[in-house]
């Protein structure tokens, strides 16, 4: 894989629609999720799984918030900004001496390759540290041209 490290990188401005979700634990992330795909639906993204852009969207938003609900500490705030270039997404938690650690050589079976599938879906990721969160953000395209180059 080309993209291994996840690399320290200050957020983008975004600029957009702002939906946000408090988690404080896993079973919290499916009623997040259909959350996320009602606010798709309502700017006319269809809950259709053949709509591949908003769907990974809804991965990397499900990957970066079970990563940090699971490795980092609460409260875990995940932040979607629906902008006309594509979708910003922030995950922020309370571990910001935890930075993002992609796994290298484990086998895809068992798990972890979260980071690694944000990043190769993602146009730009990172992460930064503001007033003691940690925040792991990635910036996914809405168009399939888009993620097409996103992934060249």
């Amino acid at each position: 894989m080309a993209r291994l490290a996840w690399p320290l990188r200050p957020l983008p401005d975004g600029r957009g629609e702002v939906w946000r979700w408090r988690l404080g634990a896993l079973a919290e992330l499916p009623p997040a999720r259909a959350s996320l795909r009602s606010h798709l639906g309502g700017l006319g993204f269809p809950d259709d799984p053949a709509d591949e852009c908003s769907e990974q969207l809804v991965l990397a938003f499900d990957e970066l918030a079970s990563n940090a609900l699971r490795h980092g500490e609460s409260p875990v705030v995940a932040t979607v900004v629906a902008g006309s270039g594509g979708w910003l997404l922030d995950v922020s938690d309370r571990a910001p001496e935890a930075m993002p650690a992609p796994t290298v050589d484990r086998d895809p079976a068992q798990g972890g390759m979260g980071l690694q599938l944000v990043a190769r879906l993602s146009v730009a990721h990172g992460w930064y540290v503001d007033d003691g969160c940690k925040h792991v953000w990635a910036c996914l395209p809405t168009s399939g041209d888009e993620q097409a180059r996103a992934i060249a």
